[in-house]
Parts: C-alpha cells; structure tokens; sequence
C-alpha cells in the first residue's frame, strides 16, 4: 500500500530564516534546503542545538539556493551524521564552494572572539556550530543537476529544478512521487526573484500540483515601481543625498547577487556622468571570490555585461585582509563601502559601523530585507543608540532604506506566481514570511479555498494525501512557541533597556540626580528579590 508523504516544516516557519522542509517518504527522508537561523538571540540558538531529527537518517538535500538561511546548516548536517547527496544546480554548487567555507570562518572567528569575553566574565567556552573541515565535508557531497532535468532521489521520488529568478543558480524545485509513494506532484519555490530582477531572468514553474510551498518575504507589499532606470535614479539621488567631504555611503549587503547588483549600478551611473566618480570599496572576501564567480558566468546572466564593464572601474577596490578592511576607517574624501551582512548581524559591516554610526558625515543606506530583531532591523525603525559587540553607540548617521535591490517578489508578483501554478489542487503552504506578511498573500488568494491554505508553524507536520493536507498532532513540543519566532525577545529588551537607562542618565541635571535615579534602579531591583540589598556603608558612598 502506498505511503503518504509526510511534511515537516523544521524552519522559515512564520519567520524568514533557516529554510529547512522535511519530506519523509516510503523510502527515505530528504530535506529541502536546511538553513541557519538569523534574527533574536533566541531564533539564532536553533543554530546551536540538536536538529529536531537524526541527521543519519536522512537520504538526500535538495538545495534550492546558495543563501546561507537556505544552505547555511548543511555543514552542521554533516558533522552530526548525514552522508547522501546534495542536489543543486551548478551555480548554487559553484557558489557554495564560497559561502559555505566563509560561514565556517565566520564561525570560528567570532566564537573565539565571544570565547574571550566569556573567559573575562568567567563564563565558560563555547563550540562554534562547525568548522572548516565540515564545510570542506559538506562540498564533496554536493551533486550538480542542471535546470528542467529530472534526477532520481529516492526510489518512487525524482526531482527537477526550475529558475526561480532569485540569485545565481536560485531554483524552485518540483518534486514527483510514484510507487512505493502515493502518486503526487509538490513545488518548493524556494525564493522567488521580481519580475524587475537585475542579473536575473523572471522566474518560472510548472502547472497542476497537488501542493505548493511558496515562500511570502514580500506578501504584503506592492512595491513602487521598480525598472531599471527608476532603480538606478533612486540609487543616484541617495549617492548625492550622501555626499559629504571626507563621508561614506554605508551600504550593508549580502555578498552575493546583492554586492554585484550594487557594483553594476553604481558603476553604471559614475561612467554615465550621473554621479561623481568616487572609491568604491568592496570590503569582504567573500564578495571578491563571489564576484569572480558571477564572472564567470556573465553570458547565463540578464545584465551581466554591465557587471563585466563595471568590474573594469579602476575606482573600484576589492580588500581581502583584516590589515586593509581597518586602513579603510582612514580613507579621506567621499567614499562608497559595501560590506557584509545585509543585516548587519555580522561580518565586516559591524566594523564600520562603529567607526561611522555616530558620525553625522556618514549615511547608512539599506538595501534589502531586515528581519525582525536584527540590528539592521532597530536601524531602519528609527533607533537613536544601538550596541554593537557589546559596545553603545549614538545614531548620528542618515539612516535611509530603499527596496529596489530585494530579491523577492511583492505580493502581487507573488499571487501572480501562484495563480500561474494553477490548478493547485490539494493545498497551498505559506512559509518564509512574518505574520503580517503571509496574512498580506493570503489576502490575495481568492481562488484558494482558506481550508487549502495553511501557514505552518515551526515543527509542524502534515500528511499530505490525496484528498488534501492534515495537520499532525505533535508528538514533540517545537523548539520555539510561536510568539518567540521573529519577535525581539528579552536580549532585545535588556539591550534598550540599558540605552535607556544610560540616556536618562546622561540626561538629568546633575550627579545628585543621577545618583537618586540610580538609587530607585536598584531599590526596584531588590525589592524583586534579584538583587541584594547594598551594606549602608556601600550605600552612602554610592
């Protein structure tokens, strides 16, 4: 008798990070896509802790895209037992060679960074997630499929890629079942591109399934208008909004397709007269290696030659070392700095941004999604002060954003998408978007009935029949309730807490004030019961 799938959803669950599907089947388990955790403090100690399943057991990875929310826990996959293959297209091969090694760095270096502080404070060590050698592991595994081919995966389960229009390589990725199996056709999206996309063509799929998976980043948006000349005028106009003798332009960015799309448009309008030729610093190696990449493959990309052009720019400069990222905080005269991560959650661009945030010559520009308790999230909402690394620091800096460089679809380009699918005949499952936006898509689905749409949470699982989806009862509580997934949480809280704290304090009158205010502090603490109650000794010299 023919097995039903089982779906679970083990990640970009009401939350925008750490894809990761599992899909158990008559003859095995695979996972589509298997992505690290960005956000809260909390949400980041998924990455952390033990996968909700045996890393042995699953069969296959079926990789939609090289982003590391959608590849970035393949490492970890590895060290914790898993040995099959991973499919993905040559691209997403080609640009994991890159990401995955740099992540594992990243890893490493800031763990022995936390693990000296900790050693300060007394606390104990912590192991970073994985290292080089799992991500050198994890590359040997990787098997590249071309676009629009079917592969075999498992016995009664072969796959196929479709462009999805999202990144180098990005793929939505069809899934077809047979005997064992009961017979169904699924479709993960993965990450679906705008139909405006620079270095990317619209993105595609086929028609009549049984499930979708889509993804909802943009669902409750309709993005202004976002062609390549109005792109560019934007990104014009906030160069010269932001030129200041001896200032920067700020620009995080993921470095890869992000980084490259930037470098093709600001190139473009200093050769066109439009804006004044200036340094162009492109401060992570990543990116370098990236670009290089991008590079190489030039003739498969819509727009590539202007990127091709671009990379000639003698003002564009590519820093490799730690030595030459530092000098930058010396650099006179207008410059331009993009840097990684797009959220500001790590990398070189925190470097820069305690150099440069409390200084009103520097302006910050954000050029993609911030999830929700991101430091790139506080910044775009309007916060006046900010810790960095544990360090506190006014926002003096112009902080703008624009949306013209995402790389998801709005909701109307999303409904589209999914319209084009039809007919979907059993179910629809909205992932990889907050709340507000997957009620935003789910609003623009008027030929799907509600009970065919459902927004899992994270864990959940579903029998997928067909006659239609059925919600498991867990046998397991999720890793995370549903109120602590893409919330600010108590890390968040202590954080403003203390800017607030230290902002009243340096807005009283005077150190008779000041120390009265300390006093009531601490009283509320003790009264608590969190704190002990000071000698009256320690109190009058306080």
């Amino acid at each position: 008798m023919a097995q039903h799938p089982v779906l679970t959803f083990h990640g970009a669950a009401r939350a925008v990070t750490g894809s990761c599907f599992r899909l158990d089947l008559a003859g095995g388990a695979l996972l589509v896509d298997c992505g690290m955790f960005q956000g809260s403090k909390t949400e980041k100690t998924l990455n952390y802790r033990p996968f909700p399943f045996d890393a042995a057991d699953i069969r296959a990875v079926l990789l939609t895209h090289a982003h590391i929310d959608h590849s970035g826990l393949l490492p970890k996959l590895i060290r914790d037992g898993f040995h099959g293959p991973i499919h993905a297209t040559p691209a997403t091969v080609d640009l994991c060679g890159v990401m995955l090694p740099d992540s594992a760095h990243i890893q490493e270096t800031e763990v022995e960074m936390l693990n000296r502080r900790n050693r300060r404070r007394g606390g104990a060590d912590v192991t970073p997630i994985y290292d080089a050698r799992d991500a050198e592991a994890t590359l040997a595994l990787f098997r590249p499929q071309e676009m629009g081919q079917w592969f075999t995966v498992l016995p009664g389960c072969r796959a196929r890629f479709w462009n999805a229009g999202h990144l180098l390589g990005s793929a939505s990725v069809e899934v077809e079942l047979s005997a064992p199996n009961a017979p169904l056709r699924l479709l993960f999206s993965g990450d679906i591109g705008p139909d405006a996309k620079l270095l990317q063509a619209d993105p595609e799929g086929p028609a009549g399934l049984d499930y979708v998976i889509v993804e909802s980043t943009y669902g409750d948006v309709d993005r202004a208008e976002a062609s390549a000349p109005h792109r560019r005028a934007t990104l014009r106009d906030e160069v010269r909004a932001a030129w200041r003798e001896d200032g920067v332009l700020l620009i995080p960015t993921f470095a890869v397709e992000r980084a490259q799309e930037l470098i093709a448009d600001l190139t473009t309008l200093m050769m066109a007269g439009d804006i004044p030729f200036c340094p162009i610093h492109v401060d992570s190696p990543m990116a370098t290696r990236a670009t290089a990449l991008f590079a190489k493959h030039a003739r498969a990309l819509e727009g590539g030659a202007a990127l091709i052009d671009g990379l000639k720019l003698h003002h564009l400069h590519f820093t490799e070392t730690v030595e030459q990222s530092r000098a930058l905080a010396q650099a006179r005269g207008f410059h331009i700095i993009l840097a990684a991560s797009g959220m500001c959650e790590a990398g070189r661009i925190r470097h820069h941004l305690k150099n440069w945030i409390a200084r009103d010559a520097a302006t910050l520009l954000l050029v993609g999604y911030q999830a929700e308790a991101t430091l790139g999230r506080l910044l775009q909402d309007g916060a006046r002060q900010v810790r960095i690394q544990g360090e506190e620091f006014p926002v003096r800096a112009r902080v703008r954003s624009i949306d013209l460089y995402s790389g998801h679809a709005d909701g109307p380009e999303l409904a589209k998408w999914i319209a084009e699918r039809a007919p979907i005949r059993h179910g629809l499952f909205l992932v990889h978007g907050e709340e507000e936006a997957m009620a935003g898509l789910a609003a623009r689905l008027s030929g799907h009935p509600a009970e065919r749409v459902a927004v899992p949470a994270l864990d959940d699982a579903y029998d997928l029949t067909a006659d239609g989806f059925v919600r498991r009862a867990a046998a397991d509580p999720p890793r995370l309730a549903p109120e602590q997934v893409a919330r600010m949480d108590w890390h968040n809280d202590v954080s403003r807490l203390i800017l607030d704290i230290n902002e009243a304090l340096r807005a009283t009158a005077d150190d008779r004030a000041r120390n009265t205010l300390i006093r009531r502090l601490r009283r509320a603490l003790e009264e608590s019961g969190h704190l002990p109650p000071l000698r009256k000794g320690a109190r009058r010299r306080q």
